[in-house]
């Protein structure tokens, strides 16, 4: 068991590595100028103080040294927990800015993945042994898998939002309200909320469906089912061990399918304007905001893999030949 968890640990922080270093990386080969760009808002137009700010912010960004040492001092302000100063929201630390968009991207994300991959597959079950059933969920659920998620976005936001006025399109809140725990600002956050979650459980919804139902079938129709149906056994028993069975590869689909997820629920919080990390990746890319977007990707990266690695303790946890199999490793 130990071998295998150290063999994951490191496995996942190579993965690490790469992921930091190609996050370093693209910022820095995307075209624009991050202190041009500042210059631009701040509206200076005397020369001599253009090429000061110039110099001045160069200097405190660190884009006068060469690439090696931009890189290496990447990595030390990482390991000390400083991703910088944005160039957006100047002087506001990147840190700040990502910690006020992370509670919007984390409420939207977590529930349409768990709640899509519960009942996703709990439809897929039940539609694999009910023909009526199965002539409606599987199409459906081609239709959606095989939406894009800013499209069904679009879709839902025009009908529900401006043709039935049901929900507001835009916004993580009314723009009247300011934070906090009344019931009312709960209640309004929540509004905001229905649009970009329901765009995203629905997409991922029929593909778990699809997966399950076809599962289901393949399990049933395996000689570990048949030879219980000979000996008697209840249907009800047969089906929990297909359920059993077929949720495994389910489960490794969901780690899989995890960072086309998390980019799903990006796209769509663009869509509706949603002040998570999606919106804040848009405004980095419009303003040339290198730290900004490294902070972002970061913490996206890290939680990809975070999520990854729990998924796979619980893959080991819920099927007992992996434990049976490290246990004869071990031995």
């Amino acid at each position: 068991m130990r071998q295998y968890f150290g063999r994951k640990l490191l496995i996942y922080g190579l993965t690490f590595v790469v992921a930091v270093t190609v996050n370093w990386m693209i910022p820095r080969f995307m075209p624009g100028d991050p202190v041009a760009s500042m210059l631009s808002r701040a509206r200076v137009t005397q020369p001599a103080a253009v090429e000061a700010m110039r110099v001045y912010y160069t200097n405190l960004f660190g884009f006068d040294q060469p690439m090696w040492r931009q890189y290496v001092n990447f990595w030390a302000a990482l390991l000390h927990g400083d991703f910088g100063i944005s160039i957006w929201v100047f002087p506001t630390p990147v840190s700040t800015v990502i910690l006020n968009a992370v509670p919007y991207t984390l409420g939207l994300m977590i529930p349409a993945i768990l709640l899509s991959w519960v009942v996703g597959n709990r439809f897929g079950a039940y539609a694999a042994r009910r023909k009526l059933l199965d002539n409606t969920v599987l199409p459906i659920g081609y239709v959606l898998t095989a939406t894009p998620y800013m499209w069904l976005a679009v879709i839902l936001a025009w009908a529900l939002g401006v043709i039935a006025g049901l929900f507001p399109v835009a916004g993580g809140y009314s723009f009247s309200m300011q934070p906090s725990w009344s019931m009312t600002f709960l209640l309004d956050l929540l509004h905001h909320w229905a649009l970009p979650f329901l765009s995203l459980f629905l997409v991922a919804l029929g593909g778990w469906a699809i997966g399950m139902r076809n599962m289901i079938i393949y399990e049933l129709e395996s000689d570990y089912a048949n030879y219980l149906a000979a000996l008697g056994a209840p249907a009800r028993l047969i089906r929990r061990y297909a359920f059993r069975n077929a949720v495994l590869p389910q489960v490794t689909g969901l780690a899989l399918q995890l960072g086309v997820l998390v980019a799903g629920a990006l796209v769509t919080e663009i869509v509706f304007s949603y002040p998570g990390l999606g919106s804040l990746i848009l405004r980095a890319i419009q303003n040339q905001d290198f730290f900004l977007l490294q902070g972002a990707f970061m913490f996206i990266v890290i939680g990809v893999l975070v999520a990854n690695f729990v998924i796979d303790i619980v893959y080991v946890m819920i099927d007992p030949r992996t434990r049976a199999g490290m246990a004869g490793a071990q031995a």
